[in-house]
């Protein structure tokens, strides 16, 4: 994976503000100066540096997916819910950002592609429809054959439906306050070659895919998670060596430190962003040395290759690592 992301700031202004469904806001962003924004492509997203948004400095730095029309480079959109029992970014974005506010972004980063497929099965639950919209869109505008299920507490509650309403009966809009939990089940129904599935949502709806899609081909899922998957982050935590081999230092990672904090306090900048295994800003390359990975990104084949890890989360499985920092 270990797609480069630029540590640069972007300041952007809200052009729009719109009410996309009970409690999630979506925002139009685009240059002060009407120029072009960096190309991305389906399922990417950008940082979001909320409380630098007024000036000053701060670490409310989130991540959302873009959802609007690749092809319009002149603008980005997002759509933010609303969670009371968050950290403070959402309810920054919904009580702060109003038409004319400037924010400051990085990005876009890709970690949940749109992987080139004969048939796509494509599943979203409540904002986890913004990733999976334009792969929707995609899809459909390269004649690949491919179906959405689509869930939310209620209808009122689920964006974007104006948009999937064309694509008829390819996506299933399943509320659960009408339908239940969605039928999983009988949406993968048998693994078939050359399908892929692509998922974001809450993490039990994305552990109910998983073991769905247990008996599928290995590579066949891909997901985007919201939040640490709840056995990414386990074992006991070692002292170990790290050495940066570009900045030539060697540095011991306590037990109760993290390899980007301790990397962090001996000066050296990394991009980072959520300081959870999620969003992969801070992946780095292993030159030497076998790590153990408990982020909530890399695939399984990225983990077996060892060559690339979560330096936020992940630490070591031996005494010594080498990185290309």
């Amino acid at each position: 994976m270990n797609v480069q992301l630029t540590s640069v700031h972007t300041t952007l202004v809200v052009a729009a503000r719109a009410l996309a469904a009970d409690g999630v806001v979506s925002l139009t962003l685009r240059r002060p100066d009407g120029g072009m924004l960096p190309a991305w492509t389906p399922g990417a997203h950008i940082d979001v540096l909320l409380a630098g948004a007024d000036g000053e400095d701060g670490d409310l730095i989130r991540q959302y997916s873009l959802c609007g029309d690749p092809v319009a480079r002149d603008c980005w959109q997002i759509a933010v819910l609303r969670e009371p029992q968050g950290r403070g970014g959402s309810a920054y974005v919904h009580d702060h950002l109003r038409e004319g506010a400037l924010v400051r972004v990085r990005g876009p980063r890709n970690n949940f592609p749109l992987r080139p497929a004969a048939r796509h099965l494509f599943i979203a639950g409540g904002v986890g429809i913004t990733p999976i919209l334009p792969m929707v869109e995609a899809a459909e505008a390269a004649g690949a054959d491919w179906r959405l299920l689509y869930g939310g507490r209620s209808r009122t509650s689920m964006a974007f439906l104006d948009r999937l309403a064309p694509h008829g009966d390819r996506v299933l809009v399943r509320p659960q306050d009408e339908y239940g939990l969605l039928d999983l089940a009988a949406h993968l129904g048998v693994p078939e070659k050359g399908t892929l599935v692509h998922a974001c949502g809450p993490e039990p709806l994305l552990q109910a895919v998983q073991e769905h899609c247990g008996a599928w081909p290995p590579g066949t899922l891909g997901v985007e998670r919201f939040a640490p998957a709840p056995t990414a982050a386990t074992g006991h935590a070692e002292v170990f060596e790290v050495e940066l081999a570009r900045t030539g230092l060697t540095l011991t990672v306590p037990a109760d430190r993290s390899i980007l904090e301790t990397v962090e306090r001996a000066g050296v900048a990394v991009d980072f962003s959520c300081r959870e295994g999620t969003c992969g800003t801070c992946e780095t390359d292993v030159l030497d040395g076998k790590p153990d990975h408990r982020d909530s990104l890399l695939t399984e084949d990225e983990r077996a290759a060892g060559d690339t890890m979560l330096i936020c989360v992940s630490r070591s499985c031996g005494t010594r690592l080498v990185l290309d920092l």
